[in-house]
């Protein structure tokens, strides 16, 4: 039942950025459902961002919108060693409404969501 939920807030996020247009007019892949958000990597654009995160508020049934960076985890053979994953924020909104989400990823990434 838990997995349910957690597919079904993932898949609302995804129908309310576009759903099928969206992915093939944005190329983003990779999509990871959590209990509360959708995770997506991103393709090329403008922000230089790899990554977004975006988390469901059930409180007030908003959205935060994370922009980022993202740099696995690999080693250095110079070191011997791992260097650990890093992200850096590139832009973050709060209190975002559903019917919103697609013109701030437009502006953000200059990539349109549908035709």
């Amino acid at each position: 039942m838990r997995k349910e939920i957690e597919l079904e807030v993932a898949a609302t996020i995804l129908m309310q950025l576009g759903g099928r247009r969206f992915i093939a007019m944005t190329g983003s892949k990779d999509f990871v459902g959590t209990e509360d958000s959708l995770l997506m990597t991103l393709s090329r654009n403008k922000s230089g961002a790899h990554r977004l995160k975006i988390t469901l508020d059930f409180g007030t049934d908003t959205y935060s919108v994370r922009f980022y960076k993202y740099s696995p985890m690999r080693f250095d053979q110079k070191r011997g060693d791992f260097i650990a994953p890093k992200e850096k924020d590139i832009y973050s909104l709060d209190e975002v409404y559903w019917d919103m989400l697609q013109e701030i990823f437009t502006d953000v990434t200059g990539l349109d969501t549908h035709l």
